[in-house]
């Protein structure tokens, strides 16, 4: 299994980060290789609300489909693969003093068979990717000040 935690501090108020990473529809604005994103209902995710992907990754066109689990507005959801991967993550912002927020992304991906084999090399490249991210989120919230 590959456990992953990634944050930044974004120096934005922590509902204007809210308003984006919890509305999956905005997801290709600041994640590499998303290209569909498709949401259901659109708008900020609630429990239930489902997302079919398309993401390239390491070379690889990925389709998935996704539910949320859980939901703390302003502040957290949680989120399981139903189709594609054997995936479950979440996303999370908290304010800190002034106007920044400290945003962090979850992410458990289980590999089976000889993609187990590959753990190594998957966590690096995955880490890197949420980390490049997140740097991309930071940034498009700042230019859109």
């Amino acid at each position: 299994m590959i456990e992953l935690n990634v944050s930044i501090e974004i120096a934005r108020p922590a509902a204007e980060i809210w308003r984006i990473i919890a509305d999956f529809g905005q997801d290709p604005r600041w994640r590499a290789g998303v290209t569909t994103m498709a949401p259901d209902p659109p708008g900020l995710v609630v429990p239930g609300t489902s997302a079919d992907e398309s993401i390239t990754f390491r070379g690889r066109v990925h389709h998935t489909g996704s539910v949320v689990t859980s939901v703390v507005p302003g502040t957290e959801f949680a989120w399981r693969m139903i189709s594609g991967i054997d995936a479950e993550g979440g996303r999370s912002v908290v304010p800190l003093d002034g106007d920044r927020c400290l945003v962090t992304v979850h992410l458990k991906i289980r590999l089976r068979g000889l993609q187990r084999l590959r753990v190594p090399f998957v966590r690096r490249a995955l880490r890197n990717k949420l980390q490049q991210d997140l740097r991309r989120l930071g940034d498009l919230v700042i230019a859109r000040a």
